[in-house]
């Protein structure tokens, strides 16, 4: 059995919110998350939704029994600006790729772009990138991708709620900007989507190729309106003392929003708390957040047609909310 991990400061401790942090460009997701929970001492963490090195913006990280709803935060709407460099395609689909073909580009109108954004709008099939975090046979494709071989990805459904023109004036100012025909856009999309791909199909109905330059999340459902944490400011706090850097995290209450809640009473929390369903007539029927009657999240769970509630994923304190008081 292998020891907890230690630091500087001591053993990882027990830890439960959600992080909403600024990940800074040139990191993969999983060396910012490694990084912050190190930072916190913290004994159990897992991020929300992989951005790629080159990208910034809100990575939601889950401590302890936060990792419970993580999965459930995978599947929520996000947006993202974006810069798109035409004329120029890589094998990665962005600027830390290799560029595989150049082409001049073609004098295009506001109005050609925005007529080509049009098709990328509502549920489409997209094919995601070669370089990408998808598996198959137990494996990324982006490891396939690098050993060289043929990697055949097929295409799947996915919902783009605006892919939006912000600027064209890198594009349309060549005066100025004679290296850097470039595209600002705005993008929200639901899960699975690869703006990377977005933006290539883009380049594509263009007639001269794209690749994704720059790349930011602006929010993650239900974060709309984040408060970011960068690591300099994390790591200044740190220095003051660990109960301010604590103050940064939410609790895992706000991460459940986008789940419809029930309340329960004691005596069907602990129930629950022992994986056992209750009757009561719930509703609505799917999945839903468990609340105890002092409006403390307890867990998720299930919804059945006939309106019994089970417990899917309770934390580790609902035992402690069968006790009245």
């Amino acid at each position: 059995m292998s020891q907890k991990p230690r630091t500087r400061k001591g053993t990882f401790r027990k830890l439960d919110g959600i992080l909403l942090l600024d990940k800074p460009r040139g990191l993969s997701s999983n060396q910012a998350l490694q990084r912050v929970r190190h930072l916190f001492r913290a004994e159990k963490a897992g991020h929300t939704g992989s951005l790629d090195p080159l990208a910034t913006g809100l990575l939601p990280v889950c401590f302890g029994e936060a990792t419970k709803i993580a999965g459930g935060l995978l599947g929520a709407r996000k947006a993202y600006d974006t810069v798109a460099r035409l004329g120029v395609v890589t094998d990665t689909d962005d600027a830390d790729g290799q560029p595989l073909r150049e082409r001049p580009v073609p004098a295009l109108s506001i109005d050609d772009i925005d007529r080509a954004l049009r098709v990328f709008h509502g549920r489409i099939l997209q094919r995601p990138p070669i370089y990408s975090a998808l598996k198959r046979g137990g494996e990324p494709l982006y490891a396939k991708a690098r050993r060289g071989e043929t990697v055949e990805v097929e295409e799947r459904e996915i919902d783009v709620h605006a892919f939006e023109l912000q600027s064209a004036a890198d594009l349309l100012d060549s005066l100025h900007h004679p290296d850097a025909p470039q595209l600002r856009l705005h993008v929200e999309c639901g899960s699975g989507t690869y703006v990377r791909s977005l933006v290539r199909d883009l380049g594509e109905a263009l007639g001269c190729g794209a690749h994704v330059a720059e790349l930011r999340r602006l929010w993650v459902d239900p974060f709309r309106d984040p408060r970011l944490w960068t690591f300099e400011a994390l790591e200044a706090l740190a220095r003051r003392s660990e109960h301010g850097l604590d103050a940064c995290l939410l609790p895992i209450e706000t991460g459940m929003a986008s789940w419809p809640p029930v309340d329960v009473s004691p005596v069907q929390a602990a129930r629950l708390a022992h994986g056992q369903g209750v009757e009561g007539g719930f509703r609505p029927e799917g999945a839903v957040a468990i609340f105890d009657l002092r409006g403390r999240a307890l867990g998720l769970g299930e919804v059945d047609v006939a309106g019994r509630l089970r417990p899917q994923r309770m934390f580790s304190w609902a035992v402690g909310a069968a006790a009245p008081g």
